[in-house]
This record gives C-alpha cells, sequence and structure tokens, in this order.
C-alpha cells in the first residue's frame, strides 16, 4: 500500500561535492545532500516528514494539527505553514512563558496562523506527553485534533527520509559515485531512523551516523531502533537491527550551545562551501563530520544538510 502523502516538497534535492571543503580538511571526495533547499518555506528536512503527517492527518479527517517544540524549533514553523497549505488549524506547544525576544521560527508560525501555547509545562522533554493532552482536550471539546510528537518523529514522519535515502542512491548511481558514509543531526530521531530504514531496506552500501545533538545517544538510539522497523514494516522493507544504528553524541554543554570546534565547523562550512549552519543542528553535525574524517572513516562522504537557516541567519545577526 501506497502511504498517503501531501507534496510539499522539491525533490530531488541537490547533491554537490565540496572541493574547498576537501582540501581544508585533506579529505575526501565530499558531498552534501542540500535539504536545507526542500523549497517549503525554510522548513529543510522537516518538509519531507510533514508530507506523511499531513497526508495521515488528512486521511484521518483531522481539523487540527497539535505539535510543540522551543521557541527556536523549525518544526513548530514548518507544521503551521503545511497546516495553512491544506487547511487544517494548528496549535503548538511551547514550554515556558512567552520569550522576551522574539523567534523566527515562532515569528514564522504565528503569521502562517497557528495558535501558540505557553506555560503547559516547563521543560522540552515534557512535551509529547503535553501535547497527546492537549489534544485529548481538544477532541472532548469536539474537535477531530492529529497530535504529532517533537520533531515528526514517528513511523509515519520517518517515511520521508526513507524514500530520501533511495533519492541519494538515485542520484549516486547517475554520477558514479559510491558512497560509503553519510552524517546526519538528529535531534529528535525521525530523520535518521527513516534513513537507516531505506539504507537497510534497500540494500544500500553507506553507513549512516548521526550527530545526537539534544538528547543522550543510548536512550536517542533503541527509540530510533523501534522507530525504523516500524517505518521499513509499513513500507514491507528489511527491517534494521541494533548493529545499524550509529549514533555519537553531540550535544556538548547542552542543546543549541555551540562550542568552539561547532563555531569552527560552520565557519569552515560558510566560507568555504557558501552553507550556513546553525548552532542546534548543522554546527554539531559538521564537527562530527569532521572528527569521522580525522579519524579515517571510510569515504565518499556525505554532508546531510538538513536546514536550520532561520536559526543560523539569527545567529549571524546576533554576532554569535
Amino acid at each position: 500500500m501506497t502511504p498517503p502523502r501531501v507534496e510539499l516538497a522539491v525533490l530531488p534535492t541537490a547533491l554537490h561535492r565540496m572541493p574547498r571543503l576537501e582540501k581544508v580538511l585533506d579529505a575526501g571526495p565530499l558531498y552534501v545532500k542540500r535539504d536545507d533547499l526542500t523549497g517549503f518555506g525554510i522548513s529543510g528536512n522537516k518538509a519531507r516528514a510533514l508530507e506523511y503527517l499531513i497526508g495521515a492527518a488528512l486521511t484521518d479527517k483531522a481539523d487540527v494539527l497539535v505539535t510543540g517544540g522551543s521557541p527556536s524549533s523549525n518544526f513548530c514553523a514548518a507544521t503551521a505553514l503545511a497546516a495553512s497549505r491544506v487547511g487544517l488549524e494548528c496549535e503548538l506547544l511551547i514550554p515556558g512563558s512567552a520569550p522576551s525576544t522574539p523567534s523566527v521560527n515562532l515569528e514564522i508560525a504565528k503569521a502562517a496562523g497557528a495558535r501558540l501555547v505557553y506555560d503547559t509545562v516547563a521543560r522540552r522533554e515534557d512535551l509529547d506527553a503535553a501535547v497527546v493532552n492537549h489534544a485529548s482536550g481538544l477532541r472532548a471539546a469536539g474537535r477531530h485534533p492529529w497530535p504529532v510528537p517533537r520533531g515528526g518523529a514517528t513511523p509515519i514522519g520517518s517515511l520521508g527520509y526513507a524514500y530520501a535515502a533511495r533519492e541519494l542512491a538515485a542520484q549516486c548511481n547517475r554520477d558514479g559515485v559510491v558512497v560509503r558514509t553519510a552524517v546526519v543531526a538528529t535531534g529528535s530521531g525521525g530523520t535518521q531512523a527513516g534513513l537507516v530504514a531505506g539504507q537497510v531496506g534497500f540494500g544500500l552500501p553507506w553507513r549512516v551516523i548521526g550527530a545526537s545533538v539534544s538528547r543522550p545517544a543510548p536512550m536517542l538510539a533503541e527509540q530510533m531502533l523501534r522507530t525504523a522497523r516500524a517505518c521499513a514494516k509499513s513500507i514491507d522493507l528489511e527491517p534494521p537491527t541494533a548493529e545499524d544504528v550509529d549514533l555519537r553524541d553531540c550535544r556538548g554543554e547542552g542543546f543549541g550551545i555551540a562550542s568552539d570546534e561547532d563555531r569552527r565547523s560552520a565557519r569552515l562550512a560558510l566560507e568555504h562551501e557558501g552553507l550556513l549552519l546553525d548552532d542546534y543542528y548543522g554546527a554539531k553535525a559538521m564537527t562530527l563530520f569532521r572528527t569521522l574524517l580525522a579519524d579515517g572513516v571510510p569515504t565518499p562522504a556525505v554532508f546531510w544538510y538538513t536546514g536550520g537557516v532561520a536559526e543560523a541567519l539569527a545567529a549571524l545577526e546576533q554576532g554569535a
């Protein structure tokens, strides 16, 4: 059965070689998969997940999407845009009180018509349960909500990246490239879970390595494996095993707190390849990419650029 899907992204996204980064890192061949350019607002990688999440919500006759995230959440902004695209209402739970400094992503969400709900929980970690509770309240009031956990990290949301793995394989076959390693930033885990499901299920020759930027790696790896296996099963693919989930702890001092090395990574990417990497995801994943290459990880290697442009621009504006 073909999963229901609403087309949001402009696919396939480009695969570019990074010759100047190869020189400065003395490694290669290196490529970047430009999922910052999915073409739906500045949703980046979230557009792929939302195509299937929105498709499932519409199939279920939902009238309002409910999700949550931090004020910097790209997924919240992307969900609000996707909801407006198909005529659904959107309610976003944000931990704590309204921030004193405006957030680009929250401003996008408000402009798209989302209702922002503050003070339901104090911590990001408690949002998923709060989303379910909030949806239950809407249902009791006669609405038909569709709750989505942070980042859309569900088997349905991961479908977009299972198919993205096949997309990359087609580009590599076209260009005669045999990729050995793919590195991706991992927050809630849905993107990497989908890539692993697709890599294993479609029999692709590379290994996916994730940079965990917000959650302890062992706990998230177990969750990702469950998500990846359910994702694979839903489209009749061979499921991955625990050995297929490779996740490295890149949290540093905390979510969104860039180290000196992370800032160096961001500068290298910007100055040599024109890539804008944010402090939350991209810079930390690039630091892992650099570390792996220095340690001799097999190449050709792909840096899967997931987006985060709004926060990257905000950091530049603030002189970070």
